[in-house]
């Protein structure tokens, strides 16, 4: 069929979807995802086309019925409209676009220029060894796609520089950081800063890793950086000395989602005008006040 009105789309959400008992034995409308994808296929709209048609009506798709007690049904509409810019898809990057695209943000855009290689298997969640040499903007796009094809996600295959980074941030609500150099950090930074968008810094070395959001108004990343940039490719620069195993990455980029999540949601207690230190070895998260 030709592609279908809103109208029709959530008539016909409604006829294919149904009642289940959740975990905790309550009635619940959901969309199952196979349904759901032949109803995308065959009214030629998004996935997140029908996954909103049923939000809208109070359906939960079923991948999210995990999500209905600590989200409510505007929250996970909410996230669904929401565009997150992902500057770098390695170690942190990786887990962050993972964990919004299972969350349910609806548009994601992946930036970065480099592509994988062994040195990235012992940490970088898109990594694998059948993807050596493969571009890991288009690695992560292609996950993306396979977690959550409500999630409408975009991707560049290069650096973001000063050219480039206004229009490649237009239009975001939320910028995060998951760089491995402060030049290109300040550029993102401000960038964000001049488009008004909030940015979500990230960074780690050995078993310590950093979390701080920065709003427009907000002073920037000069507060933990200062003036004098390291070069991109200092040899020694903390991440080169110390190295980056597994566990770092994997939760400074937890907390690092958990702030787009905030700022998406307008709720919860930021890491703004702080940083938040965690020391894994040590056992240790402290705060730090500007």
């Amino acid at each position: 069929m030709d592609s279908a009105t809103t109208a029709q789309l959530e008539k016909l959400v409604r006829d294919i979807s149904g009642q289940i008992s959740d975990p905790a034995h309550r009635s619940v409308w959901v969309l199952e995802d196979g349904p759901a994808r032949k109803l995308s296929e065959r009214c030629a709209r998004s996935m997140r086309d029908v996954y909103l048609a049923a939000l809208n009506q109070s359906i939960w798709p079923h991948r999210y019925v995990r999500n209905r007690d600590i989200l409510a049904l505007e929250d996970q509409l909410k996230l669904a409209n929401s565009r997150v810019a992902v500057i770098g898809a390695g170690g942190l990057g990786g887990t962050v676009i993972l964990l919004l695209a299972r969350i349910g943000v609806g548009f994601l855009t992946v930036v970065d220029g480099d592509v994988f290689d062994e040195t990235n298997l012992n940490r970088q969640a898109l990594s694998d060894t059948a993807n050596i040499g493969v571009p890991k903007a288009e690695e992560a796009a292609k996950k993306v796609r396979e977690i959550n094809p409500a999630v409408e996600v975009s991707m560049f295959r290069k650096k973001i520089n000063a050219a480039n980074a206004d229009s490649i941030l237009a239009e975001m609500h939320v910028v995060a950081d998951a760089l491995d150099n402060i030049p290109d950090r300040m550029t993102i930074g401000s960038t964000a800063q001049k488009l008004g968008i909030p940015l979500v810094h990230g960074a780690l070395a050995g078993f310590d890793g950093q979390v701080m959001t920065i709003f427009p108004e907000d002073p920037g990343l000069e507060r933990i950086y200062g003036e004098t940039q390291t070069p991109r490719n200092d040899p020694g620069r903390p991440e080169a000395i110390l190295g980056v195993p597994a566990p770092t990455p994997s939760i400074v980029a937890t907390i690092q989602a958990m702030e787009v999540i905030k700022i998406l949601l307008d709720r919860g207690q930021l890491i703004r005008n702080r940083m938040l230190h965690i020391d894994l070895e040590g056992s240790r998260f402290d705060s730090f006040s500007f």
